[in-house]
């Protein structure tokens, strides 16, 4: 991960991000680009990463999931 990625991560927080504030931008810049990074190399590997796929079948209609 190069100085200049992490760098611009940090100049350009998400609006959350900058009214959460941060005292460390560059150290949080370079946690979230790791995190990205890990995510998209390994998808299953990256904590509380659960992305779920679901067929159209195996939904609940309304009528199940009512009372």
């Amino acid at each position: 991960m190069s100085d200049d990625r992490i760098g611009q991560r940090a100049a350009d927080l998400l609006p959350e991000e900058r009214t959460a504030g941060s005292a460390d931008p560059q150290g949080q810049a370079e946690a979230i680009l790791a995190e990205s990074d890990e995510r998209e190399e390994l998808p299953d590997a990256a904590p509380s990463t659960f992305l779920e796929h679901r067929t159209s079948d195996q939904t609940v209609t309304p009528a199940d999931g009512t009372r």
